[in-house]
């Protein structure tokens, strides 16, 4: 108990307690703001613009895999085959001997990012030979999509049970949500859909921004799970290439979608988000391999040599649009014109390299919050330099920006920045808050030490005079009196010689309070001198100031005073009146004035109000 109070008189202690309440109180507030949905999705918005651009930034330091090439329908393919064939879409039978051509060159995998609804009326046999090429190799996928549409305009329709995915869940992610659960399917042409399980979803759902980050490994249609394209495309080329065996899908209780040695972080959304390799590679050379689709045709019917012999050896590839006038663009964080078929490649991609972004949850991004106001609030409140301070939090926020862009390149791991930024900033203001306040309140300690008596509490002698010459000069300035009051304690030194100074000083102490309380709150009691003391009347003339002498010599004549032996002693004082401007013009004047009838008081018999 001794050293809580000791703690509770040491200043530096207190400071530092104040400190730590504020820091507290700062990051409270903070957390309780972020748990208002509004402002955590203002700051999740904010969040995910930071994370596009990191992956912008460590983009020209990620390579692809030489695995992977996209044969795109280009601007140039679409105007090429458009003018020869005269119609889009092209006749079926061109994309089977495409399967034939690429199965020739031993590709590892053939995917189509394209849909074939509904048959062809100028061209019905080229569906049959597309199914009939399809069905032949095991290593040929295509696409189909799920939606939302009425029932009205297309009612939902079976499919075949080798399309679904079986499923081990072992984690509390929850894989049927909004945004993997859908009613209706754009159904393919039924020759491809009854011959071949080699059929995936392609959709995507975009972030509130229209920006594509994650893909559905799996979605849900009447209670089923269908995989994605990318994702059956992959196991097939590890399958291909290590000899992976591979039953049913299995999601560990941590949230991995486990692929052989490799595994998949899915979020709370049941989505993955994909590691970006940088702009669109039909505009450089920096990420996929492209190959036009005019060089494939010509490579078929024309016989030119415009593809190396086994270019295609031992790859995916990867078949979809990239023109302008398909309309198969989107946004992503790296580009904000970027082809459907290259978000599936980057899904493989990740995939191969087993390179996915994991988000770390919202308890760690709390964790990272706390540490960083703890240690910035504690440099912050050791240091007294405002300079140097704001230096301390602007280096600390660029530091912890580096750091997460280096743990996203290194780990691939994604730590919020924002929401830390933010907490460092609030915690800087909190800080310089308490230490304008802790200063302010030194201030004030300081100047009533340099303004009070230490023993009996009131104003000392040289903050009397600073008032007296203040009032003077207000009372010049606006023609207004005020009055001074001169105490002195009756036999005071023979009271010390007989009950000691420390009685005396209790004495003082007690007659001290008896003044203020029968006083005004604007009256400025001081301490003159031993056994003096004064009273500073505000605008109050000289026959108020006489009734509040007598009322002050009554007071304390009438009320028994403690001594340190716990004995009862009655005290008794004279007193002196000056007022301005009667009695005196300057504050010497005045003092004299009271003086000569505080002595007049003593020589009738002390106890009164002296007069002349």
């Amino acid at each position: 108990m001794n050293k809580i109070k000791e703690y509770l008189k040491d200043k530096t202690f207190l400071k530092y307690l104040l400190y730590t309440v504020y820091i507290l109180i700062t990051t409270g507030l903070l957390l309780v703001m972020l748990a208002n949905p509004l402002i955590r999705n203002f700051f999740s918005t904010i969040e995910n613009k930071t994370f596009d651009a990191r992956q912008s930034l460590l983009a020209p330091y990620k390579k692809v895999s030489k695995d992977i090439t996209i044969v795109s329908v280009d601007d140039e393919s679409y105007e090429y085959l458009l003018e020869k064939y005269g119609e889009w879409p092209i006749s079926r039978n061109i994309y089977a001997d495409v399967i034939t051509y690429l199965e020739n060159q031993k590709a590892s995998v053939i995917a189509f990012d394209l849909m074939f609804v509904k048959s062809l009326k100028s061209n019905v046999n080229a569906d049959k030979k597309l199914a009939d090429t399809i069905a032949k190799y095991d290593n040929v996928y295509t696409a189909i999509n799920f939606d939302d549409q009425s029932f009205d305009l297309r009612k939902p329709q079976n499919l075949p049970d080798n399309l679904k995915a079986n499923i081990k869940n072992e984690s509390k992610i929850n894989l049927k949500n909004e945004y993997t659960t859908f009613k209706n399917c754009r159904l393919i042409i039924k020759e491809i859909l009854n011959t071949t399980s080699n059929i995936g979803h392609i959709n995507l759902v975009r972030d509130e921004d229209g920006i594509a980050r994650a893909l559905h490994p799996f979605v849900i249609y009447k209670d089923n799970y269908y995989p994605h394209l990318a994702l059956k495309v992959a196991l097939k080329h590890i399958k291909n290439k290590e000899n992976l065996k591979f039953e049913d899908y299995k999601i560990d209780r941590n949230g991995y979608l486990q692929i052989g040695k490799r595994k998949l972080p899915l979020n709370h959304q049941a989505s993955v988000i994909l590691n970006w390799y940088g702009l669109s590679g039909k505009n450089t050379d920096t990420t996929f391999e492209y190959v036009p689709m005019w060089k494939i045709e010509k490579s078929i019917y024309e016989n030119a040599k415009l593809i190396p012999d086994n270019y295609f050896d031992g790859k995916i590839v990867y078949i979809g649009t990239s023109a302008m006038s398909l309309f198969d663009l989107k946004s992503v964080p790296t580009d904000r014109v970027f082809p459907g078929v290259e978000i599936h490649t980057t899904f493989i991609n990740n995939i191969l390299d087993n390179n996915f972004i994991k988000r770390v949850s919202p308890l760690t991004d709390m964790l990272i919050c706390l540490a960083l106001c703890l240690f910035v609030g504690i440099i912050l409140l050791k240091n007294e330099s405002t300079i140097i301070s704001c230096l301390i939090a602007i280096l600390t926020i660029i530091a912890y920006i580096i750091t997460a862009t280096l743990i996203m390149f290194y780990f691939n791991i994604w730590i919020g920045i924002i929401m830390q930024i933010a907490a460092i900033i609030f915690v800087f203001i909190a800080c310089y808050l308490a230490k304008y306040i802790v200063k302010s309140r030194d201030l004030e300690y300081t100047y009533a030490l340099a303004t009070t008596d230490g023993l009996t509490d009131l104003y000392n002698h040289r903050y009397f005079q600073e008032q007296m010459i203040q009032n003077i000069e207000t009372g010049k300035r606006y023609n207004k009196p005020f009055s001074l009051i001169m105490i002195d304690i009756d036999f005071f030194k023979k009271f010390n010689d007989t009950y000691g100074h420390q009685s005396g000083d209790a004495v003082l102490r007690q007659v001290a309070q008896i003044l203020k309380r029968n006083v005004r709150s604007t009256d400025i009691v001081c301490r003159y001198g031993g056994e003096e003391m004064a009273i500073i009347l505000t605008n109050t003339d000289n026959e108020q100031a006489l009734i509040t002498a007598e009322k002050i010599c009554n007071a304390v004549s009438e009320h028994p005073l403690k001594l340190v032996n716990g004995n009862d002693v009655k005290v008794t004082i004279s007193l002196g009146v000056a007022t301005y401007p009667q009695q005196g013009e300057t504050a010497p004047d005045m003092i004299k004035y009271a003086d000569d009838c505080l002595y007049i008081a003593k020589e009738n018999g002390r106890n009164q109000v002296g007069r002349k």
